[in-house]
């Protein structure tokens, strides 16, 4: 009878046997065989039951389409600039109240702010549709109320709804433009209802033509599109002719429908400009405007992931802006010995406004020579406005319009021949644009001038048409006496300065009135009629 070994006597005899080397084959062999066989019995059981490990079984692989996939990353990016854009209104409600009259500092807030709620109303209900769905040439019809919409806009890989509110603070911006040349004298339901063709038509329709997927001028110069023998499309980054001269030529056509503030004189008739009432504000209003900026140029973008092309952007905004700023500060000097804070102000402002549609196009040289020359432009649309004139405030038609306007063909001439297009994942640069100093000749400059003249002429045209049709109804301009005695207390029965006595009453019910019915002015009162307790006035 065999005795059987211990647990020791086992260990002993493994040891014996893993000596030999006839054994070691024999256990490599058998080991091998067992963890093979344990290997296919796990497979097998994954496949026919993957259930049994915590797997999930799927039918088949979804087919998703490029406009399904949500890029994080640049939806991010894109809502971050929407908010700085969006932060633009404050700038522009400070500038406008500081360069305006200390009486009409409410009307000017008011405007701004209810602006604000009406665009974003507007662009919900039909603007973004009309401007940025597809349709036609002229107009897009789809997406209205936001409904029908795809997760993502078009191929950007960005948050349909990202996009949206990116939209909206420019168009927000274009109206904010508007009014900044009719402060002083526009009733405010007036403003309400021109508000409503800028905002829900003006600027969304024309806007589809340059910037729409399907618009007449972005696909200019291709085959079966509009005028295909020039083989160049107009191209506007982020705006220069879409937001700022849009806005500037409405400027301009409330302007002389509406016509000079009471008292306003000009240089030709011995007079000038009206003084601002609060340069602080406008300075600082500006420079947040500069701020907001660095979400309106580089955000156009729509890309975190095309590095080189948000730095070379955010550069060259900033570089076009110092150079417009000191040239527009050392023109006014030559021109009235005085180194002129509100000049300062619209020249780096008017650098901002021009470089914002070759912003990625042109270099860092390239940017400082443009804005150098927009800050001329700016000065000498001020002194050409005057000499016609027509009464802008707060500088909006040379900022904005013609400064626009100058933007847009100057990449016509200073695009360096280097980059192409931005895209979800990196710069295109196989197809670069180039200007007539970098040796492409004037095709892009042509195809400039024609998108700018354009949308221009257009603009002009129709809102001159818009402005005439309200100014018939009576309601664009303040009656003479609400404008003399202010916008604040006749529009909305608050002055903004309600302790200091910085308008002739606080109180619209103490106005004090000549024997004729019309409002007495500081000027036809008694010195003893001038009361300095707010909200009273004596005989």
């Amino acid at each position: 009878m065999t005795r059987k070994l211990t647990f020791a006597g086992k260990l002993n005899r493994l040891r014996t046997r893993l000596r030999d080397p006839e054994w070691r084959r024999y256990g490599a062999i058998l080991l091998t065989g067992k963890f093979t066989a344990i290997g296919l019995l796990l497979v097998a059981a994954i496949i026919l039951n993957p259930g049994l490990i915590g797997f999930r079984t799927f039918a088949a692989d979804p087919n998703l389409k490029g406009n399904d996939i949500v890029n994080p990353i640049n939806t991010v990016w894109t809502l971050v600039a929407a908010f700085l854009v969006f932060g633009m209104q404050v700038g522009f409600t400070m500038l406008e109240a500081g360069f305006c009259r200390s009486r009409e500092t409410v009307n000017v807030l008011m405007e701004c702010i209810v602006d604000t709620c009406l665009c974003g109303i507007l662009f919900y209900a039909w603007g973004f549709a009309f401007m940025f769905s597809h349709g036609n040439g002229l107009i897009g019809y789809h997406w209205f109320f936001l409904q029908g919409a795809p997760a993502t806009y078009e191929t950007t890989g960005v948050a349909f709804l990202a996009v949206w509110i990116f939209q909206f603070a420019f168009a927000d911006t274009c109206s904010t433009i508007t009014s900044g040349a009719m402060i002083g004298r526009t009733g405010f339901v007036g403003d309400l209802l021109y508000s409503v063709a800028v905002s829900g038509f003006i600027y969304p329709i024309i806007g589809h033509w340059a910037w729409g997927p399907d618009g007449f001028l972005a696909t200019m110069g291709s085959a079966g599109n509009f005028l295909p023998s020039l083989g160049q499309s107009f191209h506007d980054f982020a705006g220069s002719t879409v937001v700022h001269t849009i806005g500037g030529f409405i400027a301009l056509a409330g302007s002389i429908v509406l016509g000079p503030r009471l008292g306003r004189r000009f240089k030709r008739d011995g007079g000038g400009p009206m003084v601002p009432h609060d340069l602080t504000i406008a300075a600082s209003g500006g420079l947040l405007l500069w701020f907001g900026w660095y979400g309106f140029n580089p955000g156009s973008t729509l890309s975190a992931l095309d590095f080189e092309g948000i730095g070379r952007v955010a550069a060259n905004t900033t570089l076009a802006a110092c150079s417009a700023g000191l040239i527009a500060m050392l023109v006014a000097y030559m021109m009235s010995k005085k180194w002129d804070v509100s000049f300062t102000i619209n020249g780096f402002l008017a650098g901002l406004v021009a470089i914002t549609c070759p912003c990625y196009w042109v270099t860092p040289t390239g940017a400082i020579l443009l804005g150098g020359i927009a800050g001329v432009v700016v000065v000498y649309g001020v002194e050409v406005l005057e000499w016609l004139r027509i009464d802008d405030p707060i500088g909006a038609v040379p900022v904005h319009g013609l400064c626009g306007i100058w933007g847009t063909l100057s990449l016509g001439f200073f695009a360096a021949g280097t980059y192409g297009a931005t895209g979800p994942f990196g710069a295109d640069n196989s197809a670069p644009l180039k200007g007539l100093f970098y040796g492409g000749g004037t095709t892009l400059l042509t195809a400039q001038a024609i998108g700018s003249a354009t949308v221009t002429l257009s603009t002009f045209v129709v809102a001159m048409i818009v402005m005439w049709a309200v100014n018939a109804m009576g309601i664009l301009r303040v009656s003479p006496e609400g404008e003399t005695l202010g916008l604040d207390l006749h529009e909305h029965g608050i002055s903004a300065y309600p302790e200091y006595v910085h308008s002739l009453v606080v109180n619209p019910a103490a106005a004090v009135l000549e024997p004729s019915g019309r409002l007495a002015t500081q000027s036809s009162l008694p010195i003893k009629a001038i009361s300095t307790t707010p909200g009273t006035a004596v005989g």
